[in-house]
């Protein structure tokens, strides 16, 4: 009867588990890693970008996303959107192709990989026969014509990526076509620009390296015309009308060819060079593009003299007298213009650029040529990012309030709406208002709108106006001098360069109901600032802390702390800072928090900690936890990378010299081997250790940055008696040390004028002094004590403070759970013993069940060094669920970690991207998106690469058609297969 009883409770808790947990990576925010390719599609408005890593991306309208993944980990170096389809291509650097297609799938599309592809030439033919440099994806959508190395252009079948033998152009074609005189010059070169003829199909142009253009005919299969440049080519452009051909050259000319002209062997070669008489670097890509009335726009990248502009990243744009050189912050990947209809067709509405570090995109309609705000790929790195903080739920005031604050400072971007628009998505709107916070490098901090797919910038708060610092505060990048040539202006936000690396972001704490927002660097500096509509001119004075609390002995090595300004400031409207607090010495902000309700914020350094009232700007008390034989706290980052250094030559020394001592000694040392071997076997059979555990050794007290605070916690809570509660802090430490102050408040009446006083209640001490990185305490039902003002909100029922309290202590080994107020241990879960893996973050989080709207448990959700995430229940501290979540070996991604308060999280995956996970069932922010096929009349498209003409197939499959026709597929078994895919295949088309 009892076991039947525990299977019941067993399979009771595996069901609760399924209704509340759930691991999922849902999207990625951010710019892609090392980008290497882009692609748009004018039927689709989709945008596709290739990276290094072998990632494929997919974007259209906000919130139209897709993602896929090489399995190779080869660099993506081509994308190409097959005409008027779902479908397209890669090229990768080791040479494969590989077809891609945007699947319909229960109402929703997905991209999956389709097919892959690789040239292979005759035996014993070199490499460069078949190494693919041009791709052309044929208008019709059934050729992909392929140019080579070796100068030939093979024609391939898709999307069953057949070679069309009889149809390839081989180099000696070509050749044989060519004038004696110019084939005795220069040899042709690899294929380096591949263009269809907009107004003939049949008609391409292949341009080769050493400059020669031959335009083909692929119905007649021979040359009807030769185009005989002498400058390497680098890329050419057929105009819409196809009666003039442009081509780009390696010294920065470029060159207007007419299409049909007799003789151009002896026309003599007239270019034009954009900027001067003076060597010149490439232009690497040229477009125009013409307009209903007025001049067409000439578009090119690259043609900067190289002396004196060589390092800078360029695309000109030429329309009538208007010329300017938009200058990028990072290297050109590639760009495109989008045309004013889906048909690309009309005046060009916006001109899109891929550079490394961002994309860019200018409004052409504007007559300024503005910048149009990015909905998505906005580069989360154009200040290094230091560190983040997620606030759920933020009520409907304060977000309107910092959007109106955010909006004050896009009035540069255009007003016009984002032209790719591709798709459509799917998702519900979001229940909940979401922020994602991020520290910079540069002192600033980010506000993002983290509520749905698309992680959308907000608003952008500066720390840096508040100090003495190097940059010039009239210095507008944005503007050319006048009468500049070339006519540069300054584009995109990337900006890596910090003016001073102290001004850093390292904490940051923002209190939703309230509005008060602290953030604390990397030189010692603690700011509390408040939400301002208007702007306003103020002194904030700083308020010295001294941690060391005048122990002697003791000299910092590291940086000297920021320079405060003495005059008033002015601080547009928005978090305008209102005081500031100035740690000795000036060493990182390692902990940080803030109570809004009680007007007090808790700040920690490797010194020690400190309570500030930022009501009446009065430091309250400090504790000083350094200990007396760490020497390594009191050195700034550049003293420890000496130090390093030092203890390596040391480690080496020891090395050489116990090489040494073992040669001399080698026969005394193995008996001496034996005799502990055998003493240690004796000593391990005694142990009662659990077959699951391991023995898990105490730190030295002596380690470095014992006294480095990890963790800062307010509670309302028992500390003397059970019958009476009393704010309080609770301190955590590297050196597994837990501290407890007992705070009085003076009436609310009195708040304004008479001063806090704390008084040293606990102190813990665990027993293997791992480090503390999280508290919590838990009210008499086991509940998680509510955020500040939460209650006062009605947004959380009041603690119960009749039963008893209990304090939940997490260090990097175990959870540990003390009764409150004696502090003594109740139970505990052990991690480091059980699996060798430590703690690193730590969160709680609320856990909504799938199937009622009523019943939910709160959560501890841990990530591990390991890189994985565990659900450990509360109060019971016992391990729900375990996930692999990031590479072990992803050290950064580990510390980038943040939870929400609704199980899920955010980690840096690369310096510009954020990956997205859940573990609960009830929330996930996903793409749900929908990409139809777009219509075309009298489109032709073969169902499968057998040979047979596609002439008969008008009608092109839809996508949930193909979707029942692969399944169907998929059951047919036997003989019968092939004459009933037939039939179906007919039925359908």
């Amino acid at each position: 009867m009892k076991r039947f009883r525990r299977h019941g409770q067993e399979s009771q808790r595996d069901r609760l588990k399924q209704e509340l947990f759930h691991f999922n990576k849902t999207v990625e925010h951010g710019f892609p890693h090392q980008p290497s390719a882009l692609s748009y599609s004018p039927s689709l408005q989709l945008l596709a970008i290739g990276t290094r890593s072998g990632a494929i991306k997919l974007y259209g309208a906000p919130g139209v996303e897709f993602m896929g993944l090489h399995d190779e980990n080869a660099a993506v170096t081509q994308v190409h959107f097959l005409p008027h389809q779902v479908e397209l291509v890669t090229l990768l650097d080791d040479n494969s192709l590989h077809m891609w297609t945007l699947r319909a799938h229960k109402g929703l599309s997905e991209l999956m990989e389709i097919g892959r592809f690789t040239l292979t030439g005759p035996p014993g033919a070199p490499p460069s026969v078949t190494r693919v440099t041009a791709v052309l994806a044929h208008s019709l959508g059934e050729l992909l014509l392929l140019g080579t190395e070796g100068g030939h252009v093979f024609v391939v079948e898709v999307p069953g990526f057949r070679e069309l033998e009889e149809r390839n152009i081989s180099l000696d074609q070509v050749a044989s076509s060519v004038p004696d005189d110019y084939i005795g010059r220069r040899n042709l070169e690899h294929v380096e620009a591949l263009q269809e003829n907009p107004v003939n199909p049949n008609q391409v142009i292949i341009g080769y390296g050493r400059g020669l253009m031959v335009i083909w005919d692929l119905e007649k299969q021979c040359a009807i015309q030769h185009i005989p440049a002498t400058q390497q080519l680098e890329s050419v452009w057929w105009t819409e009308d196809a009666s003039y051909i442009l081509s780009s050259h390696s010294d920065g000319s470029y060159c207007r060819w007419m299409v049909g002209a007799e003789d151009l062997i002896e026309e003599e070669e007239k270019s034009d060079i954009p900027y001067g008489h003076f060597p010149c670097k490439a232009i690497s890509k040229i477009v125009q593009l013409p307009t209903e009335e007025g001049p067409p726009y000439l578009l090119f990248s690259g043609g900067m003299p190289r002396a004196s502009y060589g390092d800078r990243h360029c695309i000109t744009v030429i329309h009538g007298k208007t010329h300017v050189a938009l200058d990028f912050t990072s290297r050109i990947i590639d760009f495109f213009a989008i045309r004013g209809d889906p048909q690309h067709t009309g005046d060009p509405s916006a001109l899109v650029v891929l550079v490394e570090e961002e994309l860019v995109v200018i409004d052409l309609q504007t007559d300024s040529w503005p910048v149009i705000q990015t909905p998505y790929l906005v580069p989360l790195h154009s200040s290094a990012i230091t560190c983040s903080h997620h606030v759920s739920a933020i009520p409907l005031k304060l977000w309107e309030r910092i959007l109106a604050a955010g909006d004050l400072q896009k009035t540069h971007y255009s007003k016009k709406p984002w032209p790719i628009t591709g798709g459509q998505n799917l998702a519900s709107d979001p229940p909940q208002r979401d922020l994602l916070l991020t520290g910079h490098e540069d002192g600033t901090v980010r506000f993002w709108d983290a509520s749905g797919v698309c992680l959308h910038p907000m608003y952008k708060l500066s720390t840096a106006g508040v100090f003495h610092t190097d940059a010039d505060p009239n210095d507008n990048m944005n503007q050319g001098t006048e009468g500049e040539w070339p006519p540069f202006r300054k584009v995109g936000c990337f900006d890596p360069y910090s003016d001073d690396p102290r001004l850093g972001v390292q904490k940051i704490h923002l209190c939703k109901y309230s509005g008060y927002l602290t953030v604390a660097g990397t030189a010692g500096q603690i700011l509390v600032l408040e939400l301002n509509d208007e702007a306003a001119d103020q002194i904030v004075e700083a308020k010295v802390v001294d941690l060391l609390q005048g122990q002697e002995g003791f000299r910092w090595k590291g940086h000297t702390r920021l320079d405060v300004r003495e005059e008033p400031v002015q601080f547009p409207p928005g978090f305008q800072p209102f005081a500031l607090v100035q740690c000795q010495p000036p060493a990182v902000v390692t902990a940080l928090t803030l109570h809004s309700e009680w007007k007090l914020v808790a700040f920690g350094t490797s010194h020690g900690f400190g309570l500030y009232d930022y009501q009446q700007k009065n430091n309250v008390f400090v504790k000083c936890t350094l200990n007396p034989s760490d020497q390594l706290a009191m050195e700034g980052p550049l003293s420890r990378v000496k130090s390093i250094k030092k203890s390596l030559r040391q480690s080496f020394r020891r090395i050489r010299r116990s090489r040494v001592s073992l040669r001399k000694h080698h026969v005394t040392n193995a008996a001496k081997l034996q005799e502990a071997n055998a003493r240690l076997e004796a000593e391990l059979a005694e142990m009662e250790l659990a077959p699951v555990q391991r023995k898990i050794e105490a730190r030295s007290s002596d380690d470095s940055f014992t006294g480095l605070v990890r963790t800062l916690y307010f509670a309302d809570t028992f500390l003397t008696d059970s019958s009476h509660n009393t704010p309080s802090l609770w301190a955590g430490t590297n050196g597994g040390c837990v501290f407890a102050y007992m705070l009085r408040l003076p009436p609310v009446e009195h708040r304004a004028d008479e001063p806090i006083t704390a008084h040293p209640a606990k102190e813990i001490q665990l027993m293997h002094r791992a480090p503390v990185v999280g508290i919590v305490v838990m009210d008499g039902h086991g509940a998680p004590l509510p955020e500040p003002l939460e209650v006062a909100h009605d947004l959380a029922r009041s603690p119960d403070m009749q039963g008893s309290h209990h304090l939940l202590v997490i260090s990097e080994e175990q959870f540990k759970v003390f009764t409150l107020p004696k502090v003594s241990a109740k139970m505990k879960l052990k991690l480091t013993a059980v699996d060798g893996s430590r703690v690193r973050r730590v969160g709680v989080s609320w856990f909504g069940s799938s199937k009622s709207e009523e019943y939910g448990e709160s959560g501890l959700v841990v990530l591990t060094n390991q890189g994985d995430v565990h659900v450990v229940s509360l109060p019971s501290v016992k391990m729900q669920v375990q996930h692999p979540c990031i590479r072990r070996e992803d050290v950064s991604g580990i510390a980038s970690c943040v939870f929400t308060k609704h199980g899920q999280g955010f980690y840096l995956i690369s310096p510009s991207e954020f990956e997205r996970f859940s573990l609960s069932t009830r929330f996930l922010v996903e793409p749900r998106c929908l990409v139809e096929l777009p219509l075309r009349s009298g489109s032709k498209r073969r169902l499968h690469s057998d040979g047979a003409s596609p002439a008969h197939r008008n009608t092109r499959l839809t996508s949930d058609d193909a979707e029942v026709l692969q399944e169907i597929q998929m059951s047919l078994e036997g003989d019968q297969t092939s004459f009933l895919e037939n039939n179906v295949k007919n039925a359908v088309a």
